[in-house]
């Protein structure tokens, strides 16, 4: 193997450098609720679960969206090869919590190490697996390098680069090929990132998008029974995953469309639940009044904001209309459109769904979803879908046979990985 490239031997020196300083920094983030402080022990590389005999596959993700596309590759490794431990890393304490409730039996949680020298080799030290696979954008030279090191076969399933990042990767180019080339699979989730990749010298293979294959979001059926008492009839606007200056546009769009149409209510879930009073204060400014569930209120007429963690598959559950946060303001990118999708549910977009282009372009051809170009379009549809709710309906039942198709994906995933298995 050629030597090392000097920006990789300076980052290893200088995340060596500064690895004494993790454990006060870990601390700083937990007294903000960014880590979990009983489990700061595991993010500096010390296990708290002793490792199964026998041979291990190690998925790492890195937030909540990550971690949920995940879970159908850990039950089905599960499922086929019983004989295999799975071990499952996330970087987020959400991600942690959604993991917790919904792992399979027997697979194991393990917050993933900084990427120090030291925090690193204590972790690939205990766990020893077989084949990792990293999911989406985590591209950690130290923990990937000293994987490959130790004759761990690697796969990077369901890659996404912005071309920020391909940019940024691109002024140190001899060490974004040693990355890359560490990799015995990559799997683009899209054709801009299969580009980028190609541009910075990696063997990409056929692509994929793990999102695809997630399972329709888990809710309580009393939960629900309970929440459509509570609506009384009324028909639900469901705006998921928003930023901020999303709520101020969705519910100046609702006002206008409810105030000739008193059965709609409007329920928020934002993409972070801690954004709960920021939300309601959001929508003051906007002239609407609004509750919130974290605060104790119920839904009923007007604004709910939903600002509790793991429920949005309950509110997709009483859901008429979806409307997709993260893509009417710019520089976010939109979220994954395939959970309203496997509910049959009708959505509207925004037009900065870039993140899921290919996506919402295969929904548009299905006739799935429909794309709303500012504030004033927005409240357009939702009257036509509140005013048709036969459109409605085949526009939710388009959405599902898109996601239908899309969850073949799973097949192709374990068919490509299957060889890198012990």
């Amino acid at each position: 193997m050629s030597p090392t490239p000097a920006p990789l031997r300076l980052y290893a020196a200088a995340s060596g450098l500064l690895e004494p300083l993790a454990p006060a920094l870990l601390r700083a983030r937990a007294r903000h609720g960014k880590e979990d402080a009983a489990r700061l022990h595991e993010r500096l590389g010390h296990a708290t679960i002793p490792r199964p005999a026998g041979d291990l596959v190690w998925l790492h993700a890195v937030s909540v969206g990550e971690s949920l596309s995940v879970l159908p590759l850990a039950q089905a490794l599960g499922a086929r090869r019983p004989d295999i431990s799975v071990l499952v890393t996330s970087g987020t304490v959400t991600s942690a919590q959604v993991l917790a409730e919904r792992l399979p039996p027997g697979a194991i949680h393990q917050f993933a190490p900084v990427d120090g020298p030291a925090a690193t080799r204590r972790f690939l030290d205990h766990w020893r697996p077989s084949l990792g696979v990293l999911v989406e954008s985590e591209l950690w030279p130290n923990l990937i390098l000293g994987a490959a090191a130790r004759g761990v076969r690697l796969a990077l399933v369901s890659a996404r680069m912005t071309e920020a990042s391909a940019r940024g990767w691109g002024r140190t180019a001899s060490a974004a090929r040693r990355v890359l080339s560490a990799f015995d699979l990559i799997l683009p989730q899209d054709a801009d990132t299969e580009a980028r990749l190609k541009r910075l010298g990696a063997e990409v293979g056929p692509r994929l998008n793990l999102k695809q294959i997630a399972a329709p979001l888990p809710f309580d059926p009393a939960a629900l029974a309970h929440l459509r008492a509570r609506l009384d009839g009324r028909r639900v606007v469901l705006a998921v995953s928003t930023h901020p200056g999303e709520e101020a546009i969705i519910g100046r769009a609702f006002a206008r469309v409810s105030a000739s149409r008193p059965d709609l209510s409007l329920i928020i879930v934002p993409r972070h639940p801690a954004r709960g009073e920021a939300v309601v204060a959001e929508l003051a400014g906007a002239g609407l009044e609004a509750s919130r569930r974290a605060a104790g209120a119920q839904p009923g007429a007007g604004v709910y904001v939903a600002d509790t963690l793991g429920e949005l598959g309950l509110f997709l559950g009483i859901a008429d209309l979806v409307v997709m946060g993260g893509s009417f303001v710019d520089g976010i990118g939109g979220h994954n459109p395939l959970e309203p999708a496997r509910l049959a549910r009708a959505m509207i977009t925004g037009p900065y769904a870039f993140n899921a282009r290919e996506l919402y372009d295969e929904l548009f051809a299905w006739a799935g979803a429909v794309e709303a170009t500012d504030e004033a379009a927005l409240a357009r549809h939702m009257a036509g879908f509140a005013d048709n709710p036969q459109v409605a309906r085949r526009t939710g039942e388009a959405a599902l046979a898109c996601a239908e198709r899309q969850g073949q994906a799973l097949d192709r995933a374990l068919a490509l990985l299957e060889p890198l298995l012990p």
